[in-house]
């Protein structure tokens, strides 16, 4: 088999594989004093940066769910998904064969649960828009994107 734009294709079959990115579903939880929720990652890739609540979408799991999952499994928070903030493209890691991910936003609200950080955080904080750690402190590049376009639609 040899790569090829993405995929691989059997010489002796014919049978094609294709490379595709991973989807995350991932929350931008706001409580009612306006700060946002962020997760400190107890694992690597980036061990102990800032990022946001979400993780992986399960096959056959509806990205709306994930998210309801992965904030429960990840904060102890059930949460109420919001409007939909956009798509940034990453990589979970920085060696050179990385996935490739495809991590979808939502606005969220806490609705119920005891905030307590579990699976692979270390620890969660609030914090208010002028206070969100700096860019070498958050992980992964499309977090920082999403902070700074969270930033800049706050009045």
């Amino acid at each position: 088999m040899s790569p090829d734009r993405g995929r691989v294709e059997c010489a002796a079959c014919g049978f094609v594989a294709y490379s595709t990115s991973e989807p995350t579903a991932c929350a931008l939880v706001e409580d009612g004093a306006g700060r946002l929720l962020l997760a400190r990652r107890a694992r690597d890739p980036h061990a102990g940066s800032w990022d946001l609540p979400g993780g992986f979408v399960e096959e056959g799991e509806h990205p709306l769910e994930a998210l309801r999952r992965e904030l429960r499994e990840e904060t102890g928070l059930e949460v109420a998904p919001g409007e939909f903030v956009g798509v940034w493209l990453d990589r979970y890691g920085e060696a050179d064969d990385a996935t490739t991910t495809l991590n979808l936003y939502w606005t969220a609200v806490p609705e119920g649960g005891e905030l307590e950080p579990a699976d692979d955080v270390s620890e969660l904080r609030w914090f208010a828009p002028a206070e969100l750690p700096p860019d070498d402190q958050i992980g992964f590049a499309n977090v920082r994107q999403v902070l700074r376009a969270w930033r800049a639609r706050r009045p």
